[in-house]
């Protein structure tokens, strides 16, 4: 979900995405555990990748969203809200 949000802002390849994510806190992210991840998330068609040329070196694989992606972050946005109130109301000794 945390990748998405990333690759919903704006198309970013893969070092750029870990990046992003450990300036935001995320530290547990690695170019080595998110690539297998950007190819499930390509072959479900969540999300698009295509090259573009680098004057830095090789091309550089970019993903963008598709259209069902924006759907799908969509749908773990509100799952995930729903999933943080209910932890917090039990840590918080509330009932819902």
């Amino acid at each position: 979900m945390c990748l998405l949000s990333i690759i919903d802002e704006e198309a970013s390849y893969g070092y750029e995405m870990v990046r992003k994510l450990r300036e935001r806190g995320l530290d547990l992210a690695s170019e080595g555990s998110i690539y297998p991840l950007l190819s499930r998330l390509q072959k479900q068609g969540i999300i698009e990748g295509y090259l573009v040329q680098s004057s830095e070196g090789p091309a550089r694989k970019y993903y963008r969203m598709s259209q069902d992606g924006s759907e799908v972050l969509q749908q773990w946005l509100t799952d995930w809200s729903q999933f943080r109130n209910s932890v917090d109301a039990v840590l918080n000794g509330e009932a819902k």
